[in-house]
C-alpha cells in the first residue's frame, strides 16, 4: 500500500502573524473613525485629561503639578471625580508651557507673568495675608519693613559671595 504524502499545512506563526497583522489595521481604522476631527474638537466642551495630554504634548502628571502651582489652572471635576478641561484651560496650558520651556521663565516667573497679563492680583490664600504688590508699601508712605530691610541685606551679601565663587571658578 502507498503512504499518501504528508500535506505540508503554513506554519501557525504565520496564519497567527497575518491575522494579527489584519487586527491591528482594523482597529487602527476603527479609532481613527471614532476621533473628532479639529473641527468637532473645537465644538467640544470638555475634554479628559488624556485628550489634553494629546492636545498639549505633555504628561497627565505635569498638567496635575501645574495646577497645584498656577492657581488660574483648575479644572472642573465630573460626577465620577475625573479633571474635565475647557477651551480656555487648553489656551492657559499651551501658555503656560510657552512661558515655562521657551520663554524659560521660573515656575514662580510664569506664575508671576500670568497674573500680570490678568490685571489682577492673586487669589488670597485661605487665612493667609494678601499678597502685596511690588512697591505697594512703599506708595503708601510707608518704607520697607524690619523683615524686608534683613532680607534685602542678605539677598545682597548672598549676591556678593556668588560673584566670589563666580571669579574663583572662571578661567
Amino acid at each position: 500500500m502507498p503512504t499518501a504524502a504528508p500535506v505540508a499545512e503554513p506554519a501557525a506563526g504565520r496564519r497567527d502573524a497575518g491575522r494579527e497583522g489584519e487586527m491591528q489595521r482594523v482597529k487602527a481604522e476603527r479609532k481613527r473613525e471614532a476621533e473628532p476631527t479639529a473641527a468637532q474638537a473645537a465644538e467640544r466642551p470638555y475634554y479628559k485629561i488624556g485628550e489634553v495630554c494629546e492636545i498639549t504634548d505633555t504628561q497627565p502628571y505635569v498638567l496635575r503639578f501645574w495646577e497645584s502651582e498656577f492657581p488660574q489652572l483648575a479644572p472642573r471635576k465630573s460626577r465620577a471625580g475625573q479633571r474635565v478641561y475647557e477651551k480656555r484651560d487648553i489656551d492657559l496650558i499651551l501658555r503656560i508651557k510657552k512661558l515655562l520651556y521657551q520663554d524659560e521663565y521660573t515656575i514662580a516667573g510664569a506664575r508671576k507673568k500670568l497674573e500680570e497679563e490678568e490685571g489682577g492680583v492673586p487669589p488670597q490664600q485661605a487665612g493667609g495675608p494678601p499678597a502685596a504688590r511690588k512697591g505697594e508699601a512703599h506708595a503708601a508712605g510707608k518704607g520697607p519693613s524690619a523683615a524686608e530691610k534683613r532680607l534685602v541685606s542678605a539677598l545682597k551679601a548672598l549676591r556678593q559671595e556668588l560673584r566670589e565663587v563666580k571669579k574663583i571658578l572662571e578661567p
